[in-house]
């Protein structure tokens, strides 16, 4: 008997996929856990409709990240640090911190698990990549001074 899937079940199949399931499975086991329905034409149209507008969400996460990716190539993130007298910096400065200051000097907000970055410990130039969406990186320059102590 041919079902669809309404949940991952081990070892038949995964979510919204089309499987051949023994009768007394599916009626026995399958349909009264709810974790799938028979294969109907209905369903399938059902199914074919749900695929068609998970594609179309995707198509425009994708078409999103790709208008955010291309806004911050090449922007730098400026920071403020206390410094010793060699240039360098009393602690360090981490993804969590670039990240705040990259909502703050830019507005857009990516977590900081997805900015690659060794942490800081200097004064000058630094290149990070930071992954907006799932095969979408984008490299920018942290920036790092000084702060002028009075």
């Amino acid at each position: 008997m041919k079902v669809i899937l309404l949940k991952d079940v081990k070892g038949v199949g995964k979510k919204d996929q089309v499987v051949n399931a023994a009768d007394g499975y599916a009626r026995n086991f399958l349909f009264p856990q709810k974790l799938a329905v028979e294969a109907t034409a209905g369903a399938m149209k059902g199914i074919e409709k749900m695929r068609k507008a998970e594609a179309d969400r995707e198509a425009e996460r994708r078409a999103n990240a790709m208008e955010t990716a291309n806004g911050l190539r090449g922007k730098v993130i400026n920071m403020q640090v206390k410094c010793g007298a060699q240039g360098r910096l009393y602690g360090s400065i981490t993804s969590a911190e670039i990240a705040a200051e990259l909502k703050k000097q830019h507005g857009v907000e990516i977590d900081k698990r997805d900015i690659k970055c060794e942490n800081i410990r200097a004064v000058g130039d630094v290149e990070i990549e930071a992954r907006i969406y799932k095969d979408i990186n984008v490299k920018m320059v942290v920036h790092v001074e000084a702060l002028a102590v009075k």
